[in-house]
């Protein structure tokens, strides 16, 4: 499992102030449950979609591991984009999202 490069609180200020958020998992993966407000843009695509990105605004990418979203973050910061960070996986996402709301 891959490091996640930004933390789960990070994330959702970020996903609050309109960050971009990338699954990068397979259409189907995707259709069986996906973060909201997410859109899907598969790992071996990304390259080709990258034009539905906006550099100058973050971009969190996720998967089911991370693996398949540290790729993509590595591929979009060598083509320019700089706020760009690896998520994590989709799962510990949510798991954390549950925590924090058992803990309100």
């Amino acid at each position: 499992m891959y490091q996640a490069t930004i933390s789960q609180h990070e994330a959702r200020i970020l996903i609050k102030q309109g960050a971009q958020l990338v699954d990068v998992r397979q259409p189907h993966e995707y259709a069986h449950g996906a973060l909201p407000g997410s859109v899907n843009i598969p790992l071996p695509d990304i390259q080709r979609a990258m034009n539905r990105l906006n550099k100058d605004t973050p971009v969190l990418l996720y998967c089911s591991s991370g693996q398949l979203s540290g790729a993509a973050r590595r591929l979009l910061k060598a083509c320019g984009f700089h706020q760009v960070h690896n998520l994590g996986s989709r799962s510990d996402f949510i798991a954390s999202e549950q925590d924090q709301q058992a803990d309100q």
